[in-house]
């Protein structure tokens, strides 16, 4: 979810807000150590292995039975303790899993338990994520739509990463971050091309647009409700954007993208959380996402995603609300490769888009070495 605050008392809600994420999400982060340089562990563990493109398979033929099921809500392609590839089930009560098969078709089944998974719509140590920079700003940043406020609250998110579309530079992030307000409701506005993209976001300049800077142009796209991804793009403004494409705390990245593989190190750089580090748990998903209209406009629709990629995330220590539009990418020091563009979770499981099916969605490449 992107995160949100009251705009008449802003400055209370937020040092209560930051108070809270204490309590809620934890202050440390999780690291993981470096992923190997030899890759054949991904390999083996990708969709590249016959083996787990078997269980993929299987595992699609039995989704929607399982979800059929009102307390499951996901499915996915894994690796049991012991190496052996399964699926995963996701369920929301403890008891769902006593209803559920050991296997299907002979593949084991791994259950977990999660809380509701929703959009992610406390910085961490060292350098701030919320911080308004001196232009040219890195991204990994706090951001956003510049009239994300409605209904007494505003939102922000995180402005991940920078693509190129037709030889144009684009900050990318998600639909949710960017144009997610598709009613005239709350602020009597819905989001258009042309709208600025601010940074920092307004959940971090008391809901007051005139505090942070102009630093790119939406360029609207309108991927959901129809489309398998969650994302939105934005022209940025001469100077106002590092067109290195650097990311806070990670730095330039590579311009070619990896695949996913179960238990590949990876991390991401975001508005809440900072740099943070976790590993892969689970491909293929088929995962319900819930959305609002407008910031703190209710749950507007459902959007069941396919093909998805799900990140360990215990305790919310990987990913929180208003890290939505984080770049995911390999846990390597010199120019990661982009895995995928985090949108949603629980206090359990991260969810990410595929990065190839986001640039294909927009045409786009990646801006790197």
């Amino acid at each position: 979810m992107r995160s949100r605050t009251g705009r008449l008392t802003a400055l209370l809600l937020l040092a209560a807000a930051a108070l809270l994420a204490l309590v809620m999400w934890g202050c440390s982060r999780e690291e993981s150590p470096l992923a190997p340089t030899v890759a054949q562990l991904d390999v083996d563990k990708s969709a590249a292995n016959p083996d787990v493109r078997a269980v993929m398979d299987v595992q699609d033929r039995h989704t929607q039975n399982l979800m059929a099921d009102p307390t499951v809500t996901g499915t996915a392609t894994t690796f049991t303790d012991d190496g052996r590839p399964a699926i995963m089930v996701l369920i929301l009560e403890e008891g769902t899993a006593a209803t559920l098969p050991q296997e299907i078709e002979g593949v084991p089944v791994v259950v977990v338990v999660t809380d509701r998974i929703v959009a992610m719509g406390k910085p961490g140590s060292g350098v701030s994520h919320v911080a308004k920079q001196t232009p040219p700003i890195q991204l990994g940043t706090s951001g956003g739509w510049r009239y994300d406020l409605a209904n007494g609250y505003c939102c922000g998110g995180t402005l991940g990463a920078l693509i190129s579309v037709g030889g144009q530079k684009r900050i990318l992030s998600n639909y949710h971050v960017f144009e997610a307000d598709i009613v005239s409701g709350g602020n009597s506005r819905v989001a258009a091309t042309g709208d600025f993209i601010i940074q920092p976001g307004l959940i971090d300049v008391s809901c007051n647009a005139s505090s942070a800077q102009n630093v790119a142009t939406l360029v609207k796209t309108s991927s959901l409700p129809g489309a398998n991804v969650d994302c939105s793009s934005a022209a940025i403004i001469s100077g106002m954007v590092n067109e290195s494409g650097a990311i806070l705390e990670i730095g330039t990245i590579s311009a070619s993208t990896v695949a996913a593989a179960v238990n590949q190190s990876v991390k991401k750089s975001g508005r809440t959380t900072g740099l943070t580090r976790s590993s892969v748990s689970g491909l293929n998903a088929t995962i319900s996402v819930a959305y609002e209209n407008e910031c703190a406009g209710g749950t507007a629709f459902t959007k069941t995603f396919t093909g998805q990629i799900l990140v360990s995330n215990k305790a919310g220590k990987f990913l929180a609300g208003g890290d939505s539009g984080s770049l995911m990418v390999e846990n390597v020091t010199t120019n990661p490769r982009a895995v995928g563009l985090l949108f949603a979770g629980s206090s359990s499981i991260a969810v990410a888009n595929p990065i190839n099916a986001v640039l294909s969605f927009l045409n786009a490449s990646m801006v790197g070495n």
